[in-house]
Formats: structure tokens, sequence, C-alpha cells
């Protein structure tokens, strides 16, 4: 976690210099799944919010969205790749095992930094963004680009009615750099309880079931998901997170404008900001549109809403995000 005054360490605070976003053309309607799985469009918008997700087409890697993100959030830094000190991607759909995606990153973009993944499903961004906040803050690097990116579509099982009607295809980013005011990242918060880590998981393809025919005729890996304790967790611990955070940066809930919570389920959504007592007014949301596009959702939501004008300059926007492992967190930030 990082601590909400950095000049306590006598270095400058970080702050959000660009965001971009990428998603793919093609959209797969709840209609559309009412001819893949046995679903109609009104179960799915009253249980989930969506209504459509973005596709990847056939031949679109992990990196490729990545690096189209990314571009766009360096553009909007007015920064080239050779600025960069480091990349992170977090992903749990890499274009392979081995090497990490954002090595192809660094390459699609023209960059020579260091580059790495992580790997913290929904709350990768989070994650990502609390490394570049260290990384700057401590004087190891001065621009760090934050990329969530994910390619669901491919990991999804499509006669799964419990998991296919949620997830979508997209990318977002974000460079992380000095700030020289009061304006950056107030703080952020990181957790994990590893003992519901089979809640949400693609249990094939590692060390514990390596893939043999059996396990991919029993689709071992594609996601498996145990909807109740996810829900369960999300819930509460999504509310004592950004509660604790926003508390601890000293503020009331009445100070956040804008609240951007991971896009996984409207109902989730709904008791975690009723039970902050936030109007619905200040929740952004484009989850009818994309879907729960895993780590890439925050980031996405959040560079539309830049670039649309609705957060501006100096707008406190509290984000928050629980994913497999399970794991979850909380920032906080003045754009």
């Amino acid at each position: 976690m990082t601590p909400g005054a950095a000049s306590k360490f006598g270095t400058p605070r970080s702050r959000i210099l660009g965001t971009g976003s990428y998603l793919p053309p093609q959209t797969r309607s709840n209609v559309d799944l009412e001819k893949l799985v046995d679903t109609n469009d009104a179960w799915i918008r009253e249980r989930t919010g969506i209504r459509e997700r973005r596709i990847a087409p056939e031949g679109m890697v992990t990196s490729d969205m990545a690096a189209e993100a990314a571009k766009r959030a360096l553009d909007a830094a007015e920064l080239s790749p050779r600025d960069l000190d480091l990349i992170v991607v977090a992903t749990v759909t890499p274009d392979m095992p081995m090497p990490a995606t954002a090595v192809f990153v660094q390459q699609k973009i023209g960059a020579t930094c260091a580059a790495f993944d992580l790997s913290a499903a929904c709350a990768g961004f989070i994650y990502g963004l609390t490394i570049a906040d260290q990384f700057v803050r401590g004087g190891a690097a001065k621009h760090v680009l934050v990329v969530g990116v994910e390619l669901l579509s491919r990991v999804v099982n499509w006669a799964d009615r419990t998991t296919c009607v949620l997830f979508g295809d997209g990318a977002g980013a974000a460079v992380v750099g000095p700030s020289d005011s009061e304006r950056g990242i107030l703080g952020t918060r990181l957790y994990s309880d590893g003992t519901l880590a089979e809640s949400l998981m693609i249990p094939g393809g590692g060390s514990r079931e390596p893939l043999d025919e059996a396990r991919l005729h029993d689709r071992r890996n594609k996601v498996h998901m145990k909807g109740q304790d996810i829900f369960k967790a999300a819930v509460r611990n999504l509310y004592s997170a950004s509660q604790s955070l926003v508390d601890a940066s000293g503020l009331t809930n009445e100070a956040v404008d804008w609240v951007v919570p991971h896009q996984a389920n409207v109902r989730i959504i709904d008791q975690v900001v009723a039970r902050a007592n936030y109007p619905k007014e200040k929740v952004l949301s484009n989850i009818d549109r994309v879907g729960n596009t895993s780590s890439a959702s925050i980031p996405i939501l959040l560079d539309e809403r830049v670039r649309d004008g609705t957060i501006k300059s100096t707008d406190l926007v509290l984000m928050c995000a629980l994913g497999a492992g399970v794991s979850w967190g909380a920032a906080l930030i003045r754009m």
C-alpha cells in the first residue's frame, strides 16, 4: 500500500499523465448469445447490466490491443516510447506463457525499457498502478506505462451460460510520472485472500494441471467460477478497501467526485456504492457496452470519461476492483 503523503519521503507524488484505451470493433450482443447457449437478453441484463461486449477478431493477440492503448496513453501524455523507464502489463490472458506480454508491447510501441507482467485478474490495474506509484515516488523511474489488457473471449467456455455472458476483450493504459503539485495518486490499498483462490480460476495449463487430451476435453483451460463466492467477497471487500483508503487520506465520501468501479456486475456495483452512500450520478459505468474486461475494465472506463470531459482536472476519483485470487484493491487519485 502507499501512504497518502508522498512528501513524507521527500520524493514527488506520482500522477497519471495520460490515458488510452482500445476496444475491438466487433460486438457480440446478448441476442447473439441466445444462439450459442441457453440464455436470453432480459436474463443477462437483469443480472449483470450487460447488453453487449467486444470480441477480438481472429489473428489479434493480447499485446496488439495493449500496444494500441499504450500508444494512445503516450500521445495523451505527450511522451515518446523512449521516455518510458518501465512497462507493467496486468493480464491473465497473455500472448503465451513465456515470455511476458509486456516485452511484446515494448517491441510493438518502440520502447527500450524494462518490462514485466503481473497477474491479479480484475484487480490488475490497481496493482500495476501501485507498482508504478512506488517506482516514481522512490526515484527508480520517471515514467511508467501501466496497461490492463484481456482477451477473455479465448478462455471462456462458450457453452457455460454463467460465465460466457460476462466477459469481453479490450485494453486500457495509463502513463504515470512525477507530480509537482497536490494532484496525483493520494494512496492505494492492495489485498488478497488465497482461501478463495479456487472460486475463480483457469485450472488447466500450469504445473498443477498440465494440459492433455482429457483436460482439454473437460475444458479445464477455460474460466471456472463460483459466482456466489465472488459476489459476496466483492461486495464486502470493495466497500471496506475503498472506505479504509478514503478515511486514511483524511477525506470523506462526500469529497469524492467520481467512483470508477471495476465493471464486473451491476448488482455488485450497486451494493458497494449503496453501502458507502455514494449518489448514483457519481458512479461511472460502461458495463452495458463492454462487459467485464477484467484488468482492462478500470483503465478503459477512466480513459473514456477523461476524453469525453466527464472527469476534469483536480477531480477526486476513487477506483476499486476485485478479481481472482481473490485479490482486490482501491486507489484514490486527484486528477
